[in-house]
């Protein structure tokens, strides 16, 4: 959420910088500001009204000890019609307020200065690319053949449990993802992440805290009976450990990291790139999440990209980093770096991981602050996250890059998770 005293004060700028993202917020922005203007309009009015009732409380106390009785009473009347009238205002006060806070999570996140303009991915910019891409032999197979071929993934059987998108993972398929697991989670300990494990449901307001909802509201599986939703990734339930709370200044940075499994509606999603991992309902990743300081956020996210990117070195895999333009950048982020992994079977680029700096936005919401030693005052934390990594098109990946005549090769970081060299 942004602030809302900057955007009263900085109207112009948050428009400009929403456009970027192709939000045109000049409407929504100027009812903000008016609303708020009312607001504090009805609040000063009931202010001065409660004062005057106060007031006039004093007099029929002296009125009655000097013995004016009729006088008392008609000030008693005054009053009676004064705590109506307060009602009325703070009434209209909780329907403004209400609107206004409707509207602010309504309004994205501004983009950084550095997020190029542009309408899709296709604008987004490439800012490294490894030059060791693979190039495709005759007899290479995508992975969705490669792992029936070897009895990894059953995809027909995931259909019949639950529906398209939800596969069953089998024997060395099922150890593979047990051993990207745990090697991201060592990886992200040895950075200094603390693990967590989440729950896979949380609340509304968790959802609003991060900013899933009211977004993101149609993508997530929702339960209504209980009034939970399945999470899209463990950043909600991460980051909403530190929702309504005032962190000591000598804590920051906090860094966690959690595997979890994910839920995503993908509703609209057909065709030849949800085919096999490539979009699931249900997959595992592994989340980074961190809370910092305002002045040392960009730092903090410029660490985390280092570290996604040693562990697509450490797993040999060709990768490229894009900055994403206005267009394909989410609604709560600032600034977005993603990971593509290359996919010699399909020819083609693999997002496995978006890291993220969030700035205020959502600390804003969660009501996530910080205060120094000796300070009085308290101070907006910033909040970051990343994959670290979501394994489905890492597997695609792996399973089609490796592919020789005698199996698939595991990268060396993987054979000791697994046991072995090979899978064949």
């Amino acid at each position: 959420m942004l602030n809302l005293k900057f955007i009263q004060e900085n109207k112009e700028t948050v428009i400009e910088r929403l456009a970027v993202k192709n939000v045109d917020a000049r409407e929504i922005v100027e009812k903000i500001i008016a609303l708020d203007n009312q607001r504090k309009s009805l609040q000063q009015e009931t202010e001065t009204r409660q004062a005057k009732m106060n007031s006039i409380a004093k007099q029929i106390g002296q009125l009655m000890h000097s013995g004016q009785k009729e006088e008392a009473e008609k000030k008693r009347q005054e009053t009676t019609e004064l705590k109506t009238s307060i009602a009325e205002l703070n009434s209209q006060g909780n329907e403004v307020s209400t609107e206004l806070n409707n509207l602010l999570l309504r309004l994205p996140n501004m983009p950084h200065i550095s997020v190029p303009q542009g309408k899709s991915e296709a604008d987004n910019e490439i800012i490294k690319i490894v030059d060791n891409i693979p190039q495709k032999h005759e007899n290479d197979i995508p992975h969705w053949e490669l792992t029936k071929k070897y009895n990894l993934i059953d995809f027909e059987t995931g259909v019949k449990i639950t529906g398209a998108g939800f596969p069953l993972y089998k024997g060395l398929g099922a150890k593979l993802q047990r051993a990207l697991i745990n090697f991201f989670l060592e990886e992200n300990i040895k950075a200094g992440y603390q693990e967590v494990q989440p729950p896979l449901m949380v609340n509304a307001d968790s959802g609003y805290g991060t900013g899933q909802l009211p977004d993101k509201d149609g993508q997530m599986y929702y339960i209504q009976e209980d009034n939970l939703y399945l999470i899209p990734t463990a950043e909600v339930p991460v980051t909403n450990i530190y929702r309504d709370t005032i962190v000591d200044g000598d804590q920051l940075p906090i860094k966690n990291t959690a595997y979890s499994a994910c839920f995503r509606r993908e509703a609209g999603s057909y065709g030849k790139d949800v085919r096999g991992l490539n979009r699931l309902h249900q997959f595992d990743k592994v989340e980074i999440v961190q809370i910092t300081r305002p002045e040392l956020s960009y730092e903090a996210l410029e660490g985390m990209v280092k570290h996604v990117e040693s562990l697509l070195i450490k797993l040999e895999l060709p990768y490229r980093i894009v900055r994403l333009c206005g267009g394909d950048i989410s609604f709560t982020s600032a600034l977005t770096y993603d990971f593509e992994v290359y996919s010699k079977a399909q020819e083609k680029w693999l997002e496995v991981s978006s890291v993220s700096n969030f700035e205020e936005f959502q600390a804003n919401r969660l009501k996530l602050r910080f205060k120094d030693k000796g300070d009085k005052k308290t101070t907006t934390c910033h909040t970051l996250n990343g994959s670290s990594l979501a394994l489905p098109r890492i597997v695609a990946a792996l399973l089609e890059n490796n592919q020789c005549p005698e199996g698939i090769r595991l990268p060396k970081v993987l054979q000791e998770f697994m046991g072995r060299e090979m899978i064949n």
